[in-house]
């Protein structure tokens, strides 16, 4: 099987728990699995600081991304106090987002990560979920997307859901996507889900 690229869009202040599911779950399957998936880190700076400040370095800056050599973009949420939208909101993260789904590419996000892709557009006329707080999902349907109160909700190369302990299923989800039923069965059942 070919490789498939994914990305992981970090804001400043997004959640270390739900970014860390991916990069977890695509490098077992890098390593145990199909040996197909390999996950990269994109932001607006090199340096992005998690909520709970703790430091990561990413591979690449949001100006730098080719595109179509990746297969799907992943957006973990944050939180406020850390500066999460002010980097989720940039036009630079935001036309990111808009540049995957203009060429239909897989798109996951968890929590709030699903505000930026509405904000982006992205989401406009679509089912689509994020963090259980009145806030939140208003700001969803203030972008014109059909709210849900699903845990989990795909619509189409989208996949939104509300919260942190969603991560981890959105990670297989994705992993599903990119490879087979069978693979994501053999990776889950070797981290012990």
């Amino acid at each position: 099987m070919k490789q498939q690229k994914i990305l992981l869009l970090l804001a400043n202040g997004f959640e270390i728990l739900e970014a860390s599911a991916f990069i977890d779950i695509m490098g077992w399957n890098l390593e145990e699995g199909d040996n197909s998936t390999k996950l990269y880190s994109c932001g607006l700076r090199k340096e992005v600081n998690s909520s709970f400040n703790q430091k990561f370095i990413v591979n690449y800056l949001t100006n730098e991304v080719d595109i179509d050599s990746f297969h799907a973009l992943v957006i973990p949420g944050g939180f406020k106090n850390y500066g999460y939208y002010k980097d989720a909101y940039n036009i630079e993260f935001l036309n990111l987002i808009r540049e995957f789904r203009s060429k239909n590419k897989i798109i996951a996000s968890v929590c709030v990560g699903a505000l930026p892709l509405a904000k982006s557009g992205v989401l406009k006329n679509k089912n689509a979920t994020t963090y259980n707080q009145a806030e939140y999902r208003q700001s969803l349907k203030n972008n014109a997307v059909v709210v849900s109160n699903e845990e989990i909700v795909i619509d189409d190369n989208l996949i939104t859901s509300n919260g942190p302990s969603t991560a981890t299923e959105v990670a297989f989800i994705l992993l599903e996507r990119l490879t087979s039923i069978e693979n994501t069965l053999q990776v889950r059942k070797l981290m012990g889900f």
